[in-house]
């Protein structure tokens, strides 16, 4: 079954938009919010991309250790960029909607950048252990092809991880539930619009946070 067939099947049970409830029902923390969230956010972008311009423009830096920095920096450029100025908007505006691709796609951006960090993590952590435990090997240990390779791992890893869900997530009957308890589109709010059984995607759910989460923190 491909896509676009997984995409009309969803699209039988509700066509439409998704309401972001969030805290809608304080107008003032919503501002204190939009705020606070406008800061962090440009703050991330000029950040993150100040560390992959220098880490590509000064040739002391192109070692591997700056290299997985700069990858790690533009999963938190693609990550802030897929939740902020969608929750920005929602605090601004009176209608809190988003259409069902926009959350869909929220959803799967956000879950794949998200695998993918904690996956890169764990990259970074075997890169300090080769350099600080085995300095005489190192140079010839991460060598740059072995590093790309780690990347790429990494990457794959954490979007196949979120297609995966994304695809469990688009066969499930939503019967005109639209309204989703949260500032944005993420998998656990979007099971409990579900109006079928989730235990398969709660199986999937708890088999990822092991593999994404327990076994990355386990061996940093």
């Amino acid at each position: 079954m491909n896509m676009e067939t997984l995409w009309e099947n969803s699209n039988q049970s509700y066509q439409g938009e998704f309401i972001l409830l969030g805290v809608a029902d304080r107008p003032r923390l919503e501002m204190l919010l939009f705020a606070l969230v406008l800061v962090c956010y440009l703050m991330a972008l000029l950040g993150n991309t100040t560390i992959i311009i220098v880490s590509r423009l000064d040739p002391g830096l192109r070692t591997p250790m700056y290299f997985f920095l700069s990858n790690l920096s533009l999963i938190d450029i693609c990550f802030t960029t897929s939740l902020g100025p969608q929750i920005l908007m929602n605090f601004w505006r009176k209608s809190k909607t988003i259409s069902y691709g926009a959350c869909v796609s929220e959803l799967y951006i956000s879950l794949a950048v998200g695998s993918t960090e904690c996956i890169l993590l764990m990259v970074m952590a075997y890169d300090r252990y080769a350099a600080i435990c085995h300095p005489l090997h190192y140079t010839t240990t991460m060598s740059h092809s072995l590093c790309i390779t780690m990347a790429s791992v990494s990457w794959i890893s954490g979007f196949s991880h979120s297609l995966i869900h994304t695809v469990m997530i688009l066969r499930l009957p939503l019967c005109g539930r639209n309204q989703v308890d949260h500032l944005f589109c993420e998998l656990p709010a979007f099971l409990k619009l579900a109006c079928v059984d989730t235990s398969l995607n709660e199986v999937l759910v708890l088999a990822g946070s092991i593999v994404f989460l327990l076994v990355p923190v386990s061996l940093i």
